[in-house]
C-alpha cells in the first residue's frame, strides 16, 4: 500500500455495538474522496470484542490498521498514539461512536487545500442528550477558555482535519498528560472551524460521565494555566486583610469599649470556612505536584501491545 494523503485516526473503547457502522460509514466517505487513505484504529484496551471485530476489518481491508494497547490508557493517550502512527498527510481525529458525522470529512479537506493547517469540527446543535449534558459541556468549554492561557474555540472537541505540520509538531511535545486539543490550539498556524451538528450515539453508552469530565477539566486548566494559582494567592490575601481587620475590632472592644464579645458561633464558622479555602488551594497545589511528578517519571503515555495491518500485516 502506497502512502496514504489522508489517515483517519479512530481511538476506541468498549465499542463492539457501533464498531461495524463506523467501518461502513468512513470507508464509504473515504472511498469517496478518491484518494489514497488509511483508517488508524487505536484500541484502547478494549474488554469487549472491538479488538476481534476491528482485526477482522484488517484482514479484509489493506486500508484499515490497528493499533492494539496492552491496557485501557485513555481517550488523549489513544489519540496521541494514533497522530505518532498516522502516515498521512492530512490527519483525521474521529471518535468510534458516530455522534461527530464523517460525512463532513470532504468540507474539511476543501479548507486543508485551501492553505489551512486545523480544520475543527464546532458543534452548532447537540440531538439526544439531556438538558443537564447541553448545560454542564456549555459551561465546561466556556470555563476551559477562560480559565487557560491559550485560545481554544469553545464548543470543540478532537473531531478536526490537522496537517502533517501540526501533527509532527504536536507529537514532537513531551508532556505525557496530554490535552489535545489545547495543544493543537497551542502549537498554532492557521486554523479554521467548520459547523455541525452533533448526533446522538448510535449505541453503546458514553465514555465521559460527569466525574471523568470535571476530571478532564482539571487536567486542561493545570495543563494550560496557572490562574488557579494566582486566584488562591489572590484569594488568600484578601482572607488575610480581612481576619487582621477582625482581629483588631476584637481588641479594640476589649480594652476600649463595654461591649461584651460574643459570636463564639460565628467565630468558629469563620475558623471552618478559612480552613476549608486552606485545604481548597492545598489541593490544587496538589494536582499541580502531581502533574510535575507524572513528568517526572517520564513514563510513555501508553504500551502498544501489537500493530496489525497495512505494513504490519
Amino acid at each position: 500500500m502506497k502512502n496514504p494523503i489522508y489517515s483517519v485516526v479512530i481511538p476506541a473503547f468498549n465499542e463492539q455495538e457501533v464498531i461495524e457502522e463506523t467501518y461502513k460509514r468512513l470507508s464509504a466517505v473515504m472511498k469517496g474522496m478518491d484518494e489514497p487513505y488509511e483508517l488508524l484504529f487505536v484500541n484502547d484496551g478494549s474488554r469487549d470484542k472491538t479488538a476481534e471485530i476491528i482485526a477482522g476489518f484488517c484482514a479484509n481491508d489493506e486500508s484499515v490498521r490497528l493499533v492494539n494497547f496492552s491496557r485501557n490508557f485513555g481517550h488523549m493517550p489513544a489519540i496521541s498514539a494514533g497522530m505518532e502512527y498516522a502516515r498521512g498527510e492530512a490527519v483525521f481525529i474521529i471518535d468510534a461512536d458516530l455522534q461527530d458525522p464523517p460525512e463532513i470529512f470532504p468540507q474539511m479537506a476543501e479548507k486543508w487545500r485551501e492553505g489551512f493547517h486545523v480544520i475543527y469540527g464546532q458543534r452548532e446543535k447537540r440531538v439526544g442528550e439531556t438538558i443537564f449534558k447541553k448545560l454542564t459541556a456549555k459551561i465546561f468549554y466556556r470555563f476551559i477558555r477562560k480559565m487557560t492561557s491559550v485560545d481554544m474555540p469553545v464548543d470543540t472537541g478532537e473531531f478536526r482535519l490537522i496537517d502533517r505540520k501540526v501533527c509532527d509538531a504536536v507529537n514532537r511535545l513531551p508532556e505525557k498528560n496530554r490535552y489535545i486539543r489545547g495543544l493543537v490550539s497551542w502549537v498554532g498556524f492557521r486554523q479554521t472551524a467548520i459547523m455541525y451538528v452533533r448526533q446522538e450515539r448510535f449505541a453503546g453508552t458514553t465514555k465521559y460521565p460527569l466525574r471523568k469530565m470535571i476530571a478532564f477539566a482539571m487536567d486542561a486548566v493545570t495543563a494550560f494555566s496557572y490562574k488557579p494559582l494566582k486566584l488562591a494567592t489572590t484569594l488568600g490575601f484578601f482572607i488575610s486583610i480581612a481576619s487582621f481587620i477582625y482581629l483588631a475590632v476584637i481588641f479594640f472592644q476589649r480594652f476600649f469599649t463595654e461591649t461584651t464579645i460574643t459570636g463564639w458561633a460565628s467565630t468558629v464558622a469563620i475558623i471552618l470556612l478559612t480552613q476549608g479555602i486552606v485545604m481548597m488551594i492545598l489541593g490544587l497545589m496538589g494536582e499541580y505536584i502531581g502533574r510535575i511528578y507524572e513528568e517526572m517519571k517520564d513514563r510513555p503515555a501508553y504500551i502498544v501491545q501489537e500493530i496489525i495491518g497495512g505494513e504490519d500485516k
